[in-house]
């Protein structure tokens, strides 16, 4: 594999990582070409196009258009629709080009991935990325898998990527991704129910007191709580997709799914409150957990009536 800078740059997925990540890309003087389905939507067309011109990105029309001179494919799309981008491009690419898919699946999905892509002659690179991309930007932890990562690593260092191959087989950094989750999506599922029930008891600062006394190392008294809750209203239907594919993960090695699927449940179902009572994050700056706890508890209260 060459071991030329990139210099062209595909993204499927233009939603939150890809616009960040492709103006970051663009900024290095990078061509970067995007496509994402909410292109043809007459709803997002328009603001869709003007933040790739924003970004200093070119728009496509097809996936066709977004990956034919890219060396670097990365595929950013929803979880549900990772197999079918993988389908889709595998017909697209040709051999040598890098396809590398970011998104938060099992490895079974990955694995199913790799296999479409690989018809092509193109290298699949698996990334699971470890840490919120937003603070981070291309600076976001990745763990690299599939027996090209070791190769493309280095290629993605000189971008501005935390990208560390951990395997040669295709499933173990997402593997790795997977499980942390149920622990991180969970502690964020696990607060959303705690104070928003501490709260309706007026029990919230004798809660957090008492995490705080506990675990003191964590700030509960600090910005934890809002933070933790912040992440659920902002992404839970993501978050709820990728614990299902988490759930799936578990079942695939005999574990049974009971806390991942609980934590889907609890992150669906804030975002489903928030819709139901027309509560947007975007509009909740600076966001305060307890101003949404409060909105939702009258809103319960009101349909009780």
């Amino acid at each position: 594999m060459a071991s030329r800078p990139i210099q062209r740059i595909g993204l499927v997925g233009f939603g939150e990582v890809g616009g960040i990540f492709g103006r970051d890309f663009a900024e290095q003087g990078i061509r970067v070409s995007v496509y994402d389905i909410l292109f043809h939507s007459t709803e997002s067309r328009a603001a869709m196009f003007q933040k790739a011109r924003d970004c200093g990105v070119e728009a496509c029309e097809s996936l066709a258009e977004c990956v034919r001179e890219a060396e670097l494919v990365i595929s950013a799309v929803t979880a549900s629709s990772s197999l079918d981008v993988a389908k889709d491009a595998s017909s697209l690419l040709r051999p040598g080009q890098i396809f590398m898919d970011i998104n938060s699946v099992s490895p079974t999905t990955k694995r199913a991935d790799a296999a479409q892509i690989e018809r092509s002659g193109a290298h699949f690179v698996e990334s699971a990325v470890m840490a919120p991309v937003p603070p981070y930007r291309l600076k976001a932890p990745m763990l690299l898998g599939g027996p090209y990562a070791a190769e493309v690593a280095p290629r993605l260092r000189v971008l501005g990527m935390d990208a560390t191959p951990v395997s040669e087989r295709i499933g173990v950094a997402s593997a790795v991704k997977m499980c942390r989750s149920v622990m991180i999506k969970g502690i964020e599922a696990l607060a959303v129910e705690c104070l928003f029930a501490a709260r309706r008891y007026g029990a919230e600062e004798a809660v957090l007191g008492s995490l705080e006394a506990t675990y003191p190392q964590m700030g509960w008294g600090d910005k934890l709580s809002n933070y933790l809750v912040s992440r659920v209203a902002e992404h839970g239907r993501r978050r709820a997709a990728e614990m299902r594919e988490v759930a799936e993960a578990l079942r695939d090695v005999g574990i049974d799914p009971t806390m991942a699927e609980a934590t889907a449940e609890r992150q669906d179902g804030l975002v489903s409150e928030m819709v139901e009572q027309n509560l947007k994050y975007k509009d909740m700056a600076p966001f305060s957990w307890i101003v949404l706890a409060e909105a939702l508890s009258k809103a319960a209260a009101h349909k009780k009536q």
